[in-house]
């Protein structure tokens, strides 16, 4: 389109708002002329406004009289607002006056957002505005910006958050420009945050530098979700003379305006694909120092957005690379569909750069050593090419061939410096390659390893929370590096015990190396013998004995962690060396009893369960900064109330354990496991679906090879009803651990509440056949009882049920194939047995409701079910796919039961 094009819509458009809806069609007759496609871009923006599902959509007409009118709020600097005291004055603008105000209540500092007059008169706006601030303080991200409350007093409706100490990105722009380095560490955090957003179904739609803060520490925030939405009316400012009032009054439209996307500017909707429009433009500019689009005007601006390319990015800055001009360009396409069509891919892109330039930050650029080669003499030339033989170069070399992308900006440098350098370059490239080829074939690369048990050999059985505790965390330490495969804990602690060869389990567990060792503790002594061995061959790769104090625990860990890495040759990122010699606690007291915790937590019975609970008590008490204790104690309250040892009424321990994951993500918000902890609080107890999400998401984001993050997303995809979804996640996880016995039985579960009975058969006995006598295989069992009931099959049923372990959960299954099966005398029994019990200790009453749902008495499960309710059960968050509820379906109760649960039907 045009600029003279675009002037002729704009003034059509605000003539027609000044006629009536039903006018409207006559008087575009009329002024169109018969020009059919000009009448459809004015009614395509009359049509965005007249639809309007936000009431951040209204007519730019009524928007500006507003901003227009000047009427200011008077300063509320040292007054009371609830009980906030204003303490200063943070930004004012269009969109409301931020003030800085003390929380008497919690003593701390917060902001507090005013909100403009002509939001206060308008019901419909206030009510709208509590349901986007409602969804967005349900985000929970670390570069989301929290919202504490909304509120209203005299002076009128007010919005508190966090209040966030650092600049925002505007203020750090007029410094200086930014390196790449820092832009993509800011960039890649807010398309964090986004992708957190969008997948709430959260728009921001007005990603700008003065809505994205930078803490001191370097973190950053996107400020305004949710109030966007409420906001965005002044956004499509079509009206240039408007816009540029607008701009010199209220100081906000034009600053945003350079960001719109063009599906903005012209009015329409708008989905997650302006977002990742606003952040392209906010990132040419971080790079850059210029923005896109440029005008003198608002008109101008937005003509440009909408008609003109911005100038390539090397028109500044020659020297980025030609990947962040492809991906700032697709994110600039006018075009949505052809755009990064979901913030996720941008951010894989984003980070794929960003791991690149790090790494020719540690291991000196290809470009670079290939520019100096042109400088020197033939002889100095070929010195420096027998330097590439050095693995570092050779790896580069060997990633840049394997990435177009980067063999395209490779060969773009090396064009640059004349056909001299190009037959340096291509010597040194083909010597390097042939180096690397050669040295692959003398020297195998290893990218999976398993770290079987050490062995306790102490001979004090009170000793063995040492050697596994060591064990498990040089399996931890390994699994968050992105370049190895570790067979997880579940995995190779199978091998606890058993007389194996260290090749043969290499070969079972299908894994390049195999670490061995054993664990000596003598009073204050400590000795650990660690070996790595070769699985093709059964060669020693390496192996060492640490003798030293038991204080040096974390040291020698740390060690064999560090030793491993380097004999397997892996290439490491900064932040993956740091993360592999960095302890969580200096206090060896306080790991020594952390490891005493977690040992206990894998014997799940209720004598094991206070031994924990205690455990990681004294390890906080010895360490209050120590984050991987509070995970722990948050995993002691929820998951035995998962698997039914209730030691306390969820009511009691749930909010224990909250408090403590919280804690241990306050203190280290990179803990995977702590983020995994909350998110199973957030689901089985507080039902917050969306909250629970994100911290799982967050978790695998954190560490992507960490099979629980896996196993756990995937129950919960399963109880929202997203069958194929959970189905792929646990399938990931297996892909990590395949023989991990609870991750194929769980797969069992995925399957069977999808009623793909076949698939879930075969998998529980996959487990019987890997293991018949492990804790799994009685679950399978269960499982398959399950199915036979769903079958009709009630003979096999009760055969399955016979090979199990007693327990009120095995005598539920009884009454419901009972039941199932007529027999409805038996199943009665049962029930008044649970009954009985439940009167000395706790007793699911969803059990016990699933019993009458198969007897068909639906007054009775429902009565059940609110008990469930009451108690915070943990069965409930199964509620939606239990196909022993299928009864249930239609009934109003059971509907109104799963939306107080925040599930829908």
């Amino acid at each position: 389109m045009t600029p003279e094009r675009w002037q002729q819509v704009k003034e059509l458009f605000r003539a027609a708002l000044e006629h009536d809806a039903e006018e409207r069609a006559e008087f575009l007759e009329r002024a169109c002329n018969g020009d059919d496609e000009l009448r459809q871009e004015v009614e395509s923006l009359l049509a965005s406004f007249a639809d309007s599902d936000s009431v951040i959509e209204k007519p730019l007409a009524e928007t500006a009289a507003e901003l227009l009118s000047g009427d200011k709020p008077e300063s509320l600097i040292g007054q009371q607002l609830s009980h906030y005291e204003i303490t200063g004055l943070l930004g004012e603008g269009g969109m409301g006056t931020v003030y800085l105000a003390h929380d008497a209540r919690l003593g701390r500092k917060v902001a507090v957002k005013l909100l403009p007059p002509y939001f206060t008169g308008d019901q419909n706006r206030l009510y709208r505005f509590e349901q986007e601030a409602r969804a967005a303080s349900a985000l929970n991200h670390p570069n989301i910006i929290t919202i504490h409350e909304i509120g209203e007093s005299d002076s009128g409706r007010y919005l508190v958050t966090e209040f966030v100490e650092g600049q925002t990105l505007r203020e750090r722009l007029t410094q200086s420009r930014m390196g790449l380095s820092e832009a993509l560490a800011v960039i890649t955090q807010v398309a964090s945050a986004l992708a957190a957003a969008h997948e709430a179904g959260i728009v921001h739609r007005d990603i700008k530098p003065e809505n994205l803060m930078i803490r001191r520490d370097g973190l950053v925030k996107v400020l305004d979700f949710g109030l966007a939405k409420l906001t965005e009316s002044q956004q499509p400012a079509v009206d240039t003379q408007a816009a540029t009032a607008i701009k010199t009054d209220a100081g906000v439209v034009m600053g945003t305006v350079r960001y719109m996307s063009p599906e903005q500017a012209r009015g329409q909707k708008v989905d997650a694909r302006t977002d990742i429009f606003s952040l392209g433009v906010v990132l040419y500019e971080m790079v850059t120092g210029e923005a896109p689009f440029e005008g003198a005007s608002a008109g101008d601006v937005i003509a440009a957005i909408l008609i003109t390319e911005p100038p390539p990015l090397a028109q500044y800055a020659p020297d980025l690379p030609v990947e962040l001009d492809g991906i700032v360009t697709k994110s600039l396409a006018k075009d949505k569909e052809k755009r990064y069509q979901v913030v996720e891919d941008l951010l894989l892109d984003l980070r794929r750069l960003k791991q690149q330039l790090e790494f020719e930050t540690q291991h000196g650029s290809v470009s670079q050593t290939i520019a100096g080669e042109a400088s020197v003499s033939q002889g100095t030339a070929r010195a420096d090419i027998e330097t590439t033989k050095k693995p570092a170069l050779s790896t580069a070399i060997s990633e840049a061939t394997r990435n177009t992308s980067s063999a395209e900006y490779l060969f773009t440098k090396i064009k640059r410096r004349g056909t001299l350098l190009v037959l340096f370059a291509l010597l040194a490239i083909l010597a390097a390659i042939g180096y690397w080829a050669w040295g692959r074939k003398a020297r195998p690369a290893f990218d999976s390893i398993a770290i079987l048990p050490l062995t306790n050999a102490s001979g004090d059985a009170s000793s063995e929370y040492l050697s596994d505790g060591i064990t498990e965390n040089i399996i931890n330490s390994l699994t968050q590096l992105s370049g190895l495969k570790v067979t997880a804990r579940t995995t190779v602690f199978r091998y606890k015990g058993k007389d194996i060869d260290a090749q043969e389990a290499g070969r079972q567990l299908k894994v390049d190396a195999v670490m061995t060792g054993k664990v000596i503790q003598q009073g204050e002594t400590l000795i650990v013998q660690a070996d790595l061995v070769n699985v093709a061959d059964g060669t020693q790769i390496w192996g060492d004995k640490y003798n030293g104090k038991l204080s040096d625990i974390l040291t020698v860990q740390e060690e064999i962690a560090k030793r491993i890495s380097e004999k397997l040759r892996l290439k490491l990122t900064g932040a993956e060396r740091e993360r592999l010699t960095k302890p969580l606690t200096e206090n060896t007291e306080a790991y020594q009893l952390y490891l005493k915790g977690r040992y206990h937590l894998y014997k799940p019975n209720k004598e094991n369960a206070k031994k924990a609970l205690d455990y990681f008590e004294q390890a906080i008490a010895k360490d209050p900064t120590y984050a991987l204790a509070y995970a722990g104690l948050a995993d002691s309250y929820a998951e035995f109330q998962r698997t039914g040892i209730n030691l306390l009424p969820a009511k009691e321990a749930m909010p224990k354990a909250k408090q403590a994951a919280t804690k241990a993500l306050e203190l280290d918000n990179q803990l995977a496991e702590a983020h995994i902890s909350l998110a199973k609080i957030k689901q089985g107890y507080e039902w917050d679906w969306a909250g629970a999400e994100t911290e799982y998401k967050r978790a695998i984001e954190l560490n992507p090879n960490l099979t629980r993050a896996h196993y756990f997303y995937g129950q919960h995809l399963s109880m929202m009803g997203r069958h194929s979804e959970s189905i792929a996640e646990l399938k990931r996880s297996l892909e990590i651990d395949p023989l991990d016995l609870d991750g194929i039985k769980e797969l069992g579960y995925r399957f069977f509440v999808a009623r793909q009975y076949d698939q879930a058969s075969e998998q529980f006995r996959k487990v019987l056949d890997m293991d018949p006598n492990s804790v799994e295989a009685t679950e399978a069992h269960n499982g398959l009882a399950w199915i036979y009931e769903r079958k009709g099959m009630y003979e096999e049923a009760l055969s399955e049920l016979s090979k199990t372990n007693a327990g009120e959960y095995r005598r539920a299954i009884f009454g419901w194939v009972y039941a199932s099966s007529g027999k409805k005398s038996e199943a009665q029994k049962i029930i008044e047995e649970l009954k009985a019990q439940s009167r000395n200790e706790y007793i699911s009453p969803y059990l016990i409701a699933m019993i009458y749902a198969r007897l068909g008495d639906k007054d009775q499960t429902l009565q059940w079910l609110e008990k469930a309710y009451e108690s915070r059960d943990n069965w409930m968050v199964w509620i939606k796919v239990d196909p022993g509820l299928d009864i249930l379906r239609s009934d109003p109760r059971f509907i109104d039961l799963l939306h107080r649960i925040g599930l829908p039907q």
